[in-house]
């Protein structure tokens, strides 16, 4: 078996990935992916690395399994908490303003990138506790990886993973089990977990919010630059983009704006 990749096999991989993804691999991240080939040799028992290619070539389904095992899924509940008060004290009262001019009750939002869930389940907790009537939401959480996203749409968590949710939360919206904890069905139904890649367009239209965090710094500067494109086709007029604390749209051609809340940064669409 390969111990290593040759330089053109990894820039075969390295292309197909970012054609099919976006995502970008260089050298300072090629041994993540030698290491998940690696472990997709031994599970197909296939000699090669080529062998591997032909393969992911001629199966879709595979393909598909190939980018699941390359990206990395790092997510808690109420990750940087900043966006979360933002999004409490800035963004839906404003939302809610625009709605009462238009007649619109319902607050659609898109968790793109949501890996295991705990961003989507993060955001309903709060706006099922927040909104007041007659305002309801629609989360739709997509992701690439099909592994990561049947768990959010299994809705538990081991008792590791649940750190960081307000006790008041806990207890509402979730149910203790031997092993870990269940998220409640009536949570679970606000949100549409769905297989999607940042590469194509999501066909969403008029979306209130979109969260889109840690997700870009995969991307290289075409990549940002198309997927930023796609959320503004998809968002609607007056309009709020949360993306990563560590990443920007500074320098980049786009029509949202800046905005600086007392609690947090993040961009609008405002028209």
């Amino acid at each position: 078996m390969t111990d290593l990749l040759t330089d053109s096999e990894f820039e075969k991989f390295r292309k197909i990935i970012y054609d099919k993804s976006g995502i970008t691999f260089s050298a300072t991240n090629r041994s993540i992916l030698d290491s998940r080939l690696k472990e997709k040799l031994r599970e197909k028992n296939l000699a090669s690395v080529q062998d591997y290619y032909n393969l992911i070539m001629s199966d879709e389904g595979e393909m598909k399994t190939m980018l699941d095992s390359v990206t990395t899924n790092l997510t808690r509940f109420f990750r940087n908490q900043p966006h979360f008060d933002a999004l409490v004290h800035y963004v839906i009262p404003h939302i809610i303003e625009e709605k009462k001019k238009t007649g619109g009750t319902v607050i659609k939002i898109w968790s793109a990138g949501c890996s295991t869930g705990e961003e989507p389940y993060t955001i309903a907790m709060i706006l099922k506790s927040l909104l007041p009537p007659p305002y309801t939401f629609q989360i739709t959480a997509s992701d690439i990886s099909l592994k990561s996203l049947m768990v959010g749409q299994q809705g538990f968590y081991p008792e590791s993973r649940i750190q960081g949710i307000p006790s008041e939360y806990l207890s509402k919206y979730f149910i203790k089990t031997e092993n870990g904890y269940q998220v409640c069905k009536e949570l679970i139904s606000t949100i549409k977990f769905d297989y999607h890649n940042l590469r194509n367009d999501s066909g969403m239209r008029n979306l209130d919010i979109v969260f889109c965090r840690n997700v870009l710094i995969y991307f290289d500067e075409a990549a940002q630059k198309a997927c930023i494109d796609r959320f503004w086709d998809a968002m609607g007029k007056k309009s709020y983009l949360f993306i990563g604390h560590s990443e920007s749209l500074f320098g980049m051609d786009t029509k949202f704006e800046f905005l600086k809340t007392d609690w947090a940064c993040l961009y609008q669409k405002n028209l």
